[in-house]
């Protein structure tokens, strides 16, 4: 049985009407998006379409000229990045923002710490609490980084430290994870290894997925929204947006694929 309150309950995050102006631009136009509960949900569109102006109002890095921002039902629209990270909300970054000089097994030992409010003690020997060591541990092995766990990530391949960067927001216990661009950069060869731990993502995590590659877009998500123009052209599941005549002109069209 459903009803309005049961379709209202089951929305996480939702952007209603969010406007951008940068002067005279308008980068982004009356965007309105809902990500529901456990969703795995793509945000597409040609370069320019406004996506990461999108990312960056509903993470908080950007302020809207008009429109609310909620999550869970509360209204998040003027609270800082962090405010937001706090109540669940994080977000992977298109190019890496990693700590070189650390080894992943020390990153991701610092990231559940800070996220345990344990961060005062960081300087302890790892291993010292038992429950950061295991879910560290649980980690390194979901995200294939078990074999890494003790070289500096400045000397990973490309695509374990993207890997990494996902498994860094996971230790942060999100229920909304903005994936943005994952595989962004990362070479043929590690690819796949990447497509596999994204499909894998825990099934009570929401993820919005912001990607040009056609292949995980296709692979990973069941609904999708397309941005064009800084406004949303259309919503639907993957088997309707690949046959929508208007998509195919102004995106798909462009991009290599083997789905349309």
């Amino acid at each position: 049985m459903s009803s309005t309150t049961d379709t209202i309950d089951d929305v996480v995050l939702s952007a209603r009407g969010l406007v951008k102006r940068f002067g005279g631009i308008t980068a982004t136009s009356k965007v309105t998006l809902d990500l529901r509960k456990g969703a795995r949900h793509a945000l597409i569109g040609p370069n320019g379409a406004g996506k990461t102006t999108l990312v960056n109002l509903l993470t908080g890095v950007l302020e809207p000229t008009e429109g609310q921002i909620l999550l869970e039902g509360s209204d998040i629209t003027h609270l800082a990045p962090h405010q937001r990270a706090r109540r669940g909300m994080v977000r992977t970054f298109q190019i890496n923002q990693l700590f070189d000089g650390l080894t992943p097994l020390e990153t991701l030992a610092l990231t559940v710490s800070q996220h345990r409010g344990l961060g005062a003690r960081w300087w302890q020997p790892l291993g010292a609490n038992h429950a950061v060591a295991e879910r560290c541990d649980q980690l390194l092995e979901q995200f294939h980084l078990t074999s890494v766990r003790d070289q500096p990530t400045r000397v990973l391949a490309y695509g374990k430290r993207r890997l990494l960067e996902i498994a860094i927001a996971l230790a942060c216990e999100p229920r909304v994870l903005l994936l943005d661009e994952p595989v962004a950069g990362v070479p043929a060869g590690e690819r796949e290894e990447l497509l596999r731990t994204v499909a894998a993502l825990p099934a009570d995590v929401s993820v919005l997925l912001i990607e040009h590659d056609m292949d995980l877009v296709f692979s990973f998500a069941t609904r999708m929204t397309v941005l064009v123009n800084g406004a949303v052209l259309t919503e639907g599941t993957p088997q309707e947006i690949s046959s929508d005549v208007r998509v195919k002109e102004v995106y798909l069209g462009q991009v290599e694929r083997t789905h349309v």
